[in-house]
């Protein structure tokens, strides 16, 4: 199986932008860039947009995750727009009993904690992920030459939302059953790798030209238990899109000890926080492995001058690379002001790749 001739990928769209260059170790026209969370908080015209609306119903607005995704496109001249969704939607999908709480984050209705827990949760469907075909169809229609990237939560962070019940700092839960019941653990992160490689590949299959696995939570890990009782998961979820070909990006908080191991899960890219400096990250990857990050999302309000001499630093560490995509080590805060990111995208555009 692969992409459909018309996809942006395989039509001459989008195989040749720098997003997608930088992404297969090439030498782009430009330094790509985008941002996690680019499309969302920060943004006034986001803000009216999703008023009185819920987060999850938002998300399943095929026009309206649409026009959300492409806002920070048409403002910020990013190479790349984000699809604008969240790790939790393929749940909602399958019929698990989750909703996104303000202030707080995903919270389920009943808590993932037993063998008989998981072997009870609902199977995702391919007709259940129609709506985000469609919004993805809308969105790329939009974008034109410039791609969307694809993404889903991976396995370990929707089980530790799963098994917590509800976002948590030190993720005790899910950390515990890994080891007290592994049977449970291992059939629990199964069904989440099934569920997110389902989403991803609906995003992919319907147009967007790379793919993002964001597993926000890994960093909570050590290594040992990353590779034994995480890292099988992630490799499931994205066996589900090898085959289409769309370059794959791994990415996570606080995962400077787990990088190799995230790497080979088997993506082509991997996405480093802001808490290691790119060079260093490409030395532990064996300079073989095309990086994207890392400003310091704490610099974008900083005073300018000193946000500028830090781009600049990521600039020439990510230089190191086989290839660089910037973005932030980690998302933009909602209280960013639009006009700074704007003028980021500026100054990493004036440098020469």
């Amino acid at each position: 199986m692969t992409l459909s001739a018309s996809h942006p990928l395989m039509d001459g769209r989008t195989a040749d932008s720098p997003l997608i260059t930088a992404y297969r170790g090439g030498t782009p026209s430009r330094r790509p860039v985008w941002f996690m969370r680019q499309a969302g908080r920060s943004l006034p015209e986001y803000r009216k947009l999703r008023q009185g609306i819920a987060m999850l119903d938002s998300c399943l607005d095929p026009a309206l995750a649409s026009e959300i995704t492409l806002q920070p496109v048409r403002r910020h001249d990013v190479d790349a727009g984000i699809f604008f969704s969240d790790i939790v939607i393929p749940l909602k999908l399958a019929g698990v009993d989750v909703d996104i709480v303000p202030g707080v984050g995903p919270v389920l209705g009943t808590p993932v904690r037993t063998a008989a827990d998981v072997a009870a949760l609902p199977v995702l469907t391919e007709e259940a992920l129609e709506p985000i075909r469609e919004a993805v169809r809308l969105t790329v229609a939009e974008l034109g030459k410039t791609p969307l990237i694809g993404f889903a939560g991976a396995p370990f962070t929707l089980a530790a939302y799963m098994v917590e019940g509800k976002p948590s700092r030190d993720h005790l839960g899910p950390r515990t059953m890994m080891h007290a019941d592994p049977e449970a653990w291992s059939a629990l992160t199964r069904w989440a790798a099934d569920a997110s490689g389902m989403f991803l590949r609906a995003q992919l299959e319907a147009g967007a030209s790379a793919g993002q696995l964001f597993d926000s939570w890994a960093g909570s890990l050590g290594l040992a238990d990353y590779t034994a009782h995480v890292a099988p998961a992630s490799a499931r979820a994205l066996d589900h899109v090898r085959d289409l070909g769309a370059p794959l990006v791994h990415f996570g908080t606080g995962t400077s000890e787990l990088l190799g191991a995230m790497r080979d899960v088997g993506v082509d890219v991997v996405g480093v926080d802001y808490r290691l400096p790119l060079d260093e990250a490409n030395r532990r990857l064996g300079g073989t492995t095309p990086l994207q990050g890392n400003i310091d999302p704490a610099l974008l309000n900083a005073p300018w001058p000193v946000l500028e001499a830090h781009v600049r630093e990521v600039l020439a560490a990510g230089a190191a690379a086989p290839g660089h995509v910037v973005n932030l080590g980690h998302g933009v805060p909602p209280e960013t002001d639009p006009d700074v990111l704007t003028r980021v995208v500026e100054l990493i555009h004036s440098v020469e790749p």
